[in-house]
Order: C-alpha cells, then structure tokens, then sequence
C-alpha cells in the first residue's frame, strides 16, 4: 500500500489538507496527517482539526509522498520548522514525491529544492525566489516535485496526487490533467 504524510501547522488552509487527505484516502493510500505540534490546530479559516499525530512522531518513516498545504501563518509555521526542510530535503533526495500546493511551494524553495526548477504557487509567494521558473498553470511538475496553484485546484492536485502514488486516473478520466 501506498503512504502519504500531509503536514497540517496552525493557520494552514484546511480545503487544501483536507482535500488531499480525502481524495487520497478514498484511493486506497495509507495517508498520515501530522501536525507540526500536538493537539488539535486551528486552520487559517478558523475551522479545528485533529491531525492524526506530531510531525516528530512521523520523522523516522518513509513516505511515498509528502504533501504540504498552503495557507497563512501556515505556511510560515513550515518554512520556519527545520524539520519540515530536512524532511522535504530527504523526500526530494531519495526521488519519492514532494507536493505542494497554493504559498506552500515557497517551504520548497527555503529548502533550496526549486532552484532552476519550475512550479507554480498562489501569486506572488515565490517572488522572493529569483532562480524558481514560476508558472501560472494550475498544476506543474519537475521531477519529483508537484505544485498547484491554490484552493480553486485543491482538488485536481489531489486527484493528481492520487494518479501519481496509483495505477487510478481519475484525473485524466475526468479530463483534468494529460
């Protein structure tokens, strides 16, 4: 079976974590939500959610995919987490998936994993990265790497996600992506 980790911080977008969780879910893929603390997190539009367990408790395991979701103070909370950086950073390097989706794709290019690479954000979040080839697409992949644009594509990134850790295609077969 497949496994994802989504990592869920105080003030990020619960559309975007919830959506990869659910659709991933329904696939049939083991997936994790950890928070970057304990306890239950309130999301950057005020609704609580329970993640499963501590980024900490999560940090020993592999992961076929790590999913980051965007939001405010959200994304700030993972940029500014050494942990979430050398997670990323690993991820990358052993060449399992990397997501990100709406101002998470900036975490990456903290982590130094979108130098010449090209992605896309919610606008203007990686303006502070020069070297980041920034589209306007709804999804793009590099690599191992998978942005998106924000909560309008929260669902077709993670259908996306779901066609990369599986042989399903409900994303193509709902003419979402090629």
């Amino acid at each position: 079976m497949k496994t994802a980790l989504v990592l869920f911080a105080e003030g990020s977008e619960e559309l975007e974590a919830i959506s990869i969780v659910n659709i991933l879910r329904r696939g049939g893929v083991a997936v994790t939500l950890a928070g970057l603390t304990d306890g239950a997190l309130r999301g950057s539009r005020g609704i609580v959610i329970q993640p499963d367990c501590t980024l900490e408790a999560m940090l020993s395991q592999d992961f076929d995919l790590v999913a980051l979701p965007g939001g405010q103070p959200g994304t700030t909370h993972l940029k500014n987490d050494p942990r979430v950086l050398d997670l990323v950073r690993r991820q990358h390097q052993s060449g399992r998936w990397v997501a990100a989706i709406c101002a998470a794709p900036s975490v990456l290019a903290e982590a130094g994993l979108l130098n010449g690479k090209h992605a896309t954000c919610y606008p203007t979040c990686l303006d502070a990265y020069p070297d980041v080839h920034v589209s306007t697409d709804a999804l793009v992949q590099d690599g191992n790497l998978l942005t998106s644009r924000g909560p309008g594509t929260a669902m077709d990134f993670a259908l996306t996600l779901l066609e990369k850790l599986t042989d399903q295609r409900p994303a193509v077969e709902a003419g979402l992506v090629r």
